[in-house]
């Protein structure tokens, strides 16, 4: 393996870990723990919103934990805290202990897509580092694709033993990372002209990545769902349909990077017409419109954190690791809002998804508004 991927594919197995796995592999359990008896609709939804609020404490803290322990020892407590969370909900005690568990998987994922990918990058040659990226970030696309295929056969046995399954995934990864872990001095800003970023257009761009994170609520809880419970597909249709949801965010994010190198601001703006479209097909009745939605949401969603990061970078220069942090932050943020507001939704209009991938695509067009105009 060349020296120059080690820490990438150690960052890739850290974000397929506490967000491929940890947040995205719960969307395909939701409807099985409805099924199971564990919780109910509105509360499975309230456990994804937890997780988001956690994702937000995590990317908040993740400056401070990398300040004190250090990109490699804060790295593993990400790990640490996902893999501990699936052993933990493997206990069947309720709604608050599985919140107080998720949360802390969320927390997980917002340390580790905080300080993976510029630690990664810190470390790699300069020709090579978008590349880097790139492999980091399709870690999570890779997670969910994982995630997807194994959930049939755990839940074969049983909805413990499925929380026990992505445990044992979790903690092979983090053996596999942790010798591999990127160890920088510190984490610099990345490389460009020390000058202000335009505040109009760094604003745009954060505004319309928070307003796809907003959107995005809704497949990235409940899309599983409505394949099962909303078209009667079954189990085995909502794993590949999620995987399928996996399979776009890898190509979403390889491309994003590239993309908006050659097509500067209007990359943001294709990106969100991508999700406007997924959740459009979304909402059609016909259940074999759900496949579709899921691979443009997957491209959109996840890809747009390689678009924004770009933009972002092009725009910025040396103000880019700052910038990246508070966007991280927004997007947690509106995520764990939406979340909640959306599990209140889907409770009391009866479980029914049309209202949550309305607002949805509310958001997002209103995303694609703003892209439009000055991202």
């Amino acid at each position: 393996m060349p020296p120059t991927l080690r820490p990438a594919l150690a960052g890739a197995a850290a974000l397929c870990t506490t967000i491929g796995i940890a947040r995205f592999g719960y969307v395909p359990l939701f409807p099985a723990l409805v099924a199971a008896g564990w919780v109910g609709g509105g509360e499975a939804g309230a456990l994804g919103a937890t997780t988001f609020a956690g994702h937000l404490v995590g990317a908040l803290a993740a400056p401070v934990a990398g300040a004190r322990l250090g990109v490699r020892r804060s790295l593993d407590l990400a790990m640490a805290l996902a893999t501990l969370s699936f052993f933990a909900c493997a206990l069947h005690l309720g709604f608050g202990w599985l919140a107080l568990w998720r949360g802390l998987a969320g927390v997980a994922g917002g340390i580790a897509i905080s300080l993976a990918g510029p630690a990664v990058q810190a470390v790699t040659p300069e020709g090579r580092r978008g590349r880097a990226g790139g492999i980091v970030i399709a870690g999570v696309g890779a997670g969910v694709v994982i995630a997807s295929a194994l959930l049939p056969a755990f839940l074969s046995g049983g909805i413990a033993v499925a929380w026990l399954g992505f445990g044992l995934c979790a903690a092979m990864l983090w053996a596999f990372a942790h010798p591999r872990w990127p160890d920088p001095p510190s984490l610099p800003a990345a490389a460009g002209p020390a000058v202000p970023p335009p505040p109009g257009i760094v604003g745009a761009v954060i505004l319309a990545y928070g307003l796809s994170a907003a959107g995005m609520t809704a497949p990235m809880v409940y899309l599983a769902d409505l394949a099962v419970r909303g078209h009667g597909m079954g189990m085995a249709s909502a794993g590949l349909i999620w995987a399928l949801f996996g399979l776009g965010a890898v190509a979403g994010t390889i491309s994003g990077g590239r993309v908006v190198d050659r097509m500067g601001r209007w990359a943001m703006a294709l990106w969100m017409v991508a999700q406007v479209a997924g959740l459009g097909l979304a909402l059609l009745p016909h259940p074999a419109a759900v496949p579709a939605a899921a691979l443009l949401c997957g491209f959109s969603g996840i890809g747009i954190t390689a678009v924004t990061l770009g933009r972002l970078r092009a725009t910025a220069g040396a103000a880019t690791g700052r910038l990246w942090s508070q966007s991280t932050a927004v997007y947690a943020a509106a995520q764990a809002v939406t979340g909640y507001a959306f599990a209140w939704l889907f409770a009391v209009t009866g479980d029914q998804h049309m209202p949550v991938f309305l607002a949805g695509l509310a958001l997002s067009v209103a995303g694609l508004g703003v892209a439009l105009r000055r991202g």
